[in-house]
């Protein structure tokens, strides 16, 4: 077998993941979770029998997808840690952060529940990715924060903001956070 014979079918199967995550995130936002597994399948140009290779189940493919979105929320939180404007930084993350919880909740919830309803240790390794990232961002904001704001004290607000209203009332509630109420 020639070196290249062995990279086509990984090549071949890394874009087909790809094709399957981004056409099932993309119907889950259509559709919700409970999107049909066959319409992926279908919809990525690929047959059943591949998206259950990859995916076996329904939970696997949703926390591959669950997976992407935190990956990619972290990323952005390391991409603005260099910024020249570190408050600008952390308040654009946040905004990113409060979109991502008041949409990708049900997500969530369906990819991080374990049988008992308890959250499982994934969740928890994302908790941490996503505190981590936070608290990254809050560290090189700190000068222009007040002295006793924690990370946990940021995430709880921006969390309880993207948890009571849709997304685009999320992101209003951060930016009042960051101005505060006073005229």
């Amino acid at each position: 077998m020639s070196p290249n014979s062995k990279r086509g079918p990984r090549s071949d199967a890394s874009r087909n993941t790809a094709r399957l995550l981004a056409t099932a995130r993309e119907l889950m936002a259509e559709a919700g979770n409970e999107v049909a597994l066959d319409e992926v399948a279908r919809r990525a140009g690929v047959g059943n029998a591949t998206l259950y290779r990859h995916f076996p189940t329904r939970a696997d493919l949703l926390v591959a997808v669950y997976a992407d979105e935190v990956a990619a929320l972290c990323r952005c939180g390391a991409e603005l840690i260099d910024a020249a404007a570190p408050l600008d930084a952390l308040f654009h993350w946040l905004d990113k952060f409060v979109v991502h919880v008041a949409t990708k909740r049900p997500l969530a919830l369906a990819a991080t529940e374990g049988p008992s309803g308890r959250r499982t240790a994934r969740f928890e390794q994302w908790h941490a990715s996503i505190t981590a990232t936070a608290g990254d961002l809050v560290q090189r904001a700190r000068p222009a924060l007040r002295p006793d704001v924690t990370v946990t004290d940021v995430l709880a607000l921006a969390s309880g903001a993207a948890l009571v209203a849709d997304a685009e009332y999320a992101r209003r509630l951060v930016a009042l956070l960051r101005t505060g109420l006073a005229a």
